[in-house]
């Protein structure tokens, strides 16, 4: 999927210009029942706009059953913390599940002073969560 960036500098409209340690990336693969949507890069305010649209494709697809493994997340802000949730609320809505797996030691302590790992379904791996479909 095209991103509207080089590899040195991110925009967006209406938003400053910055360096990035890492693109915005979202790898979407089909393992039995499950689709596994690996991220990866900064999860903030200068890439909200990317992963929102990526998880609406993704969404979008229909599938049932999706684990995102967050092993690639570099850096995950609130805004990062609220475009999770915002996916998690869009499955939900449309019947889907969705689940995180091999989640970054600073996000897990995120979710946990947050609260969102009430909410947000964490796995150890993407193998656990997809144990946890019964695929």
């Amino acid at each position: 999927m095209g991103s509207p960036h080089d590899s040195s500098v991110f925009s967006l409209p209406g938003r400053p210009r910055r360096a990035l340690v890492t693109d915005p990336s979202v790898e979407m693969t089909t393992s039995g029942r499950c689709l596994v949507a690996r991220v990866g890069g900064d999860m903030d305010y200068g890439t909200d706009l990317v992963f929102r649209a990526q998880f609406k494709e993704l969404l979008g697809r229909g599938d049932r059953f999706i684990v995102l493994d967050l092993s690639d997340v570099s850096f995950c802000d609130s805004v990062g913390l609220s475009v999770l949730l915002g996916a998690w609320r869009q499955a939900a809505a449309s019947g889907a599940v969705l689940v995180l797996a091999s989640v970054p030691d600073p996000l897990q302590r995120v979710l946990q002073m947050t609260g969102a790992d009430q909410v947000l379904r964490v796995h150890d791996s993407v193998v656990d969560a997809e144990a946890g479909f019964g695929v």
